[in-house]
């Protein structure tokens, strides 16, 4: 079909088409339950038992998250197969938003383990469906407007983190103040919208996407001419190496948490661990099987699939850093950030908060209503859904804002006994909390303690109230009503001392919306940039994007030097955090969305959704790496500091940038001519 003749491109929003922007609300409310789940998942299993968490340790927390992500980014290779065989982009994507709406319902009911893993497995089938199709979606529907992908992309990135921002600052604002439940049903919700909301536009991509593209085995020649590419089936040695390398692959994946969390270990044998061993092999034979089947087709093609993979060895490493933010900047942000604000501080982050919530949702409904006006006659019942969607989402703000206002710091007292214990030859004093069920040791030495809780209760003075503390460190506690603490054990009997005024306590997942609203913020100056004349070499914007990334641990580093060693909790200022969010921003922007452009440009159109798998398994190696790395944050933290650990996020982004500077010209010549 002709796509200049298509209706998705008949009408414009902002410069692009109104079909683009159908495809952003899609993706955005998808990123929305994504991320507002990401943003709660290991904070809730870190959690304590009387506020609804699992109380696992952060290791464990970490390696599971790190196998759900591992395994959400292998998954789309399977399903980029199928929809480029079977399916096609449209079918697939209705598929995994409806296995994904699932899995957000069954994570709702976090208190039972079976539901909650279900859901993480429904969310990892689903998105296999979703993810791949939706990126090659567009370049499918951009295939005869190459030199408008780099914008199309970034436009489409803005909608992922404009999903993300909303998710992150909605249901992990829900998650921490009325349960976890909250914030994980709401992630159900929008992912239902999204839905229904593509479901019903399906008329603005006419014929597109609806069954495989399996006519084009065309691939562009350095002149941009069109010549035929052979075909390359898979053979039985391919075929045995893919079944041997996904079984070995998901069995390390998969073994990871097992052997922490349920000390079930499948990869060792006579007493010894052969977990890296299996890990190494396979990298070994995927490898193999990769650069087997790329030397099968023509030279182009074969030059370009090269460069993908050259690309996709960058996104690893950038990943792999970039990921700590779910996991160990999540820990960081709540244990050793000063999150506690009084006075002016308190009323500047107040204002700072309305204005970065109200404004990126007031332009996004914005480009909402400038949507209605090319598309709300003809796809009615879509844009009434999204119309719905974004009257949900003002109410919740407006109930954040409110509830913000009256919700009152109390200074509170408490008793810990302490006692003193022989570490190394040291004396060092341990003090501990007493709870309902504490047996007080003869020698141990009663204190009272001073703290802070928030609550929206109007306590007054001397009034008793329960408490539990958060992380078992003696620096979280929260506020328990009657009836939670009359379902556990391990609440502590406090007494009110005072109401402090104007002072609040910044949640730990309210820094992770800095990504996404710095994105929101700079995305329109990337697009405008790669677009110009001073548009960078594809290896130089990926060595900026590592530099940046790098800049930002380095700020964390840096921040973090005074932190003692072993320390498990401090009070470091948000504003180490802040940069870092802002530098690794600044470096995804010049990485992710580029990235997923030229995959698109050089990919033949018959296997886009395919290499898009491939894509996303670079990714997933990125995000493993991410989760067993972010695992060391205490065994490194114990040895060294926890600046010893964000130093290292910082030298390697950086080394790896200037070798993709030192390939520059090798992938210029891979390229041909692509740009």
């Amino acid at each position: 079909m002709d796509l200049k003749r298509n209706e998705f491109f008949d009408t414009q929003v902002l410069g692009h088409p109104s079909g683009l922007f159908v495809l952003f609300f899609t993706e955005m409310w998808e990123r929305f339950s994504f991320y507002g789940m990401r943003a709660l998942l290991v904070l809730f299993l870190v959690s304590a038992l009387g506020i609804g968490g699992w109380d696992w340790p952060r290791e464990n927390a970490l390696a599971l998250y790190g196998t759900y992500l591992a395994l959400l980014y292998l998954t789309p290779i399977i399903g980029g197969t199928l929809a480029d065989k079977y399916l096609g982009n449209r079918k697939a994507i209705i598929i995994g938003a409806i296995i994904m709406t699932l899995g957000h319902a069954s994570m709702a009911i976090e208190s039972n383990p079976f539901f909650l893993y279900t859901g993480l497995a429904l969310l990892i089938i689903g998105t296999g469906f979703f993810k791949p199709n939706m990126t090659s979606f567009i370049s499918v529907l951009y295939k005869d407007f190459p030199d408008k992908k780099d914008g199309a992309y970034t436009i489409f990135y803005m909608g992922v983190n404009a999903g993300a921002f909303l998710g992150i600052m909605l249901c992990g604002y829900l998650g921490e103040i009325l349960g976890w439940s909250w914030g994980f049903g709401l992630a159900g919700i929008f992912m239902l919208l999204g839905l229904l909301q593509f479901t019903l536009a399906q008329g603005i991509f006419g014929e597109v996407g609806k069954r495989p593209n399996k006519e084009d085995i065309t691939i562009e020649t350095d002149d941009h001419s069109k010549v035929e590419d052979k075909l390359n089936p898979f053979t039985t040695i391919d075929k045995i190496l893919i079944v041997l390398v996904s079984i070995l692959g998901l069995t390390w994946v998969i073994n990871d948490p097992l052997s922490k969390i349920g000390t079930v270990n499948f990869l060792e044998f006579g007493g010894v661990d052969y977990s890296g061993k299996i890990i190494v092999l396979t990298l070994i034979l995927f490898v193999y099987l990769l650069g087997s089947r790329i030397v099968r087709y023509s030279p182009i093609t074969r030059d370009k699939m090269l460069a993908v993979v050259v690309f996709a060895f960058f996104i690893i490493f950038f990943w792999a850093s970039f990921e700590q933010a779910g996991g160990s900047m999540s820990i960081f942000a709540k244990d050793y950030t000063s999150r506690i604000l009084s006075g002016n501080s308190a009323f500047i982050f107040n204002i700072v908060d309305i204005i970065i919530t109200v404004v990126p949702i007031a332009i996004i409904t914005y480009v909402l209503f400038l949507l209605f006006k090319q598309t709300f006659k003809k796809y009615f019942l879509s844009n009434l859904i999204l119309a719905f969607s974004f009257v949900l989402i003002w109410g919740i703000v407006i109930w954040k804002i409110y509830n913000n206002f009256n919700t009152y710091s109390y200074e509170i007292t408490y008793n810990t006994y302490q006692i003193a214990e022989i570490i190394d030859g040291k004396e060092t004093v341990k003090e501990f909390p007493v709870t309902a069920v504490t047996i007080v040791p003869e020698k141990a030495v009663i204190v009272e303690n001073t703290t802070v809780i928030l609550s929206s209760n109007d306590f007054v003075k001397n009034d008793p109230i329960d408490i539990i503390d958060i992380d078992k460190k003696g620096a979280n506690f929260k506020y328990l009503t009657p009836e939670q603490a009359t379902s556990i054990n391990t609440n502590i009997d406090a007494t009110i001392v005072r109401k402090k005024d104007n002072e609040i306590q910044i949640p730990a997942t309210w820094f992770l919306i800095l990504n996404s609203l710095f994105i929101i913020t700079f995305a329109p100056l990337f697009s405008k940039w790669w677009e110009s004349k001073y548009n960078p070499k594809p290896a130089n914007k990926y060595a900026i994007g590592l530099f940046f990334l790098g800049i930002g641990f380095a700020f964390l580093a840096y921040g973090a030097a005074g932190i003692p060693q072993g320390a498990k909790t401090a009070s470091v200022s948000i504003v180490w955090l802040i940069l870092a969010y802002l530098f690794h921003t600044l470096g995804e922007l010049c990485v992710s969305p580029v990235g997923l452009s030229y995959v698109s440009k050089l990919v033949p159109p018959r296997m886009i959704a395919f290499m898009f798998g491939v894509w996303y398994l670079a990714l997933a190696i990125g995000n493993k790496t991410s989760g067993k790395m972010g695992s060391m944050i205490d065994e490194i933290t114990a040895n060294y500091n926890i600046s010893t650990f964000f130093l290292i996020f910082t030298i390697v982004p950086i080394i790896i940038g200037f070798i993709a500077l030192s390939l520059s010209p090798l992938l210029k010549k891979l390229m041909h001519g692509v740009k």
